[in-house]
């Protein structure tokens, strides 16, 4: 495949996985459970930024800070979300969990195949392709969660997996804006 038709294909991504993922997490929010409603939302808004970043000229190191800034805030705004969870004990809806988990996985494993070549290609890909894997690991992990709260009926395994993706959040966002940081200050 050329490189011209993959880039028009994420160039294509923000409008069309953005406007499912924003489809997506209207049903989360629906159905109140911790991890996927967060970690959606954050997909679309980084899928924008992305896409205002090119359409706006901006440098790829200050587009990839800014979505390194954005994963660092969704990945405290789950940390927030789930200790509201934890203080109101609501139980997750499992069929919504693994309907909207299965769609957003394979929507993002889509995104993540179509990044995958292009990820060490500089720092902007990098970090497009660090919020892909993110969301892919996300989505994993609502599967699971799914299932553990449908064998135990209990909120805890969502907010488990809610925990350990906040923390996956916090070290990709540490990392993109460790690396961001570097580009922009050598680019002056």
């Amino acid at each position: 495949m050329k490189l011209s038709l993959i880039m028009s294909w994420i160039g294509v991504r923000p409008r069309v996985f953005g406007g499912f993922a924003l489809i997506l997490s209207f049903l989360v929010v629906l159905a109140g459970f911790a991890k996927v409603q967060v970690e959606q939302i954050g997909g679309t808004v980084n899928e924008l930024v992305t896409s205002a970043a090119g359409d706006a000229g901006m440098s790829q190191a200050r587009a990839a800070l800014l979505k390194g800034l954005i994963m660092a805030a969704f990945g405290i705004g789950l940390l927030v979300q789930v200790a509201f969870k934890i203080a109101s004990g609501v139980t997750p809806t499992v069929e919504v969990m693994g309907v909207v988990g299965t769609l957003a996985f394979a929507a993002n494993l889509g995104c993540l195949a179509l990044l995958w070549r292009r990820r060490g290609d500089d720092i902007n890909m990098r970090s497009a392709w660090i919020c892909s894997r993110n969301d892919v690991i996300g989505n994993a992990a609502v599967l699971i969660a799914a299932g553990a709260v449908a064998v135990t009926r209990s909120p805890w395994p969502d907010l488990v997996i809610g925990l350990l993706v906040a923390s996956v959040f916090g070290r990709s966002a540490v990392q993109v804006v460790r690396d961001a940081s570097r580009a922009v200050a050598a680019s002056g």
